[in-house]
């Protein structure tokens, strides 16, 4: 069990060091007070699943992702990231574009699989 607490409080440090957050702005967009994202971060106890839930959320990762062992910087797409950042700087009308391509290309790439689930069978 100590394993797996030393394990995820390493993971979620990096996690929140990889995206240039605060201790405090994670407690902020989590709701996990900041003296118990402290103690879980220090690895001094093991937080709760549905405390897990909101930090996955904030580093956008899957929970799964704050119990693997191997480099969580590979995992996490860093100039994605940037970029996803990036987005909220730009006026709101760049961003109702920059949504609408978005939407765009995710809508013709079902289109595409579904035609060739379609011409497949």
């Amino acid at each position: 069990m100590a394993q797996t607490v030393a394990l995820i409080s390493k993971n979620i440090k990096r996690l929140r060091e990889v995206k240039h957050l605060s201790q405090k702005e994670v407690c902020v967009e989590s709701g996990v007070p900041q003296g118990q994202y402290s103690r879980i971060e220090n690895g001094k106890v093991e937080p709760s699943i549905s405390t897990l839930e909101k930090l996955a959320s904030v580093f956008e990762v899957e929970i799964a992702e704050l119990f693997k062992s191997d480099d969580l910087e590979q995992v996490v797409n860093m100039p994605l990231m940037q970029k996803i950042k990036m987005i909220d700087n730009l006026a709101a009308d760049e961003q109702q574009a920059l949504f609408k391509m978005i939407d765009l290309a995710l809508a013709n790439k079902r289109m595409k699989d579904n035609l060739q689930t379609l011409i497949a069978q």
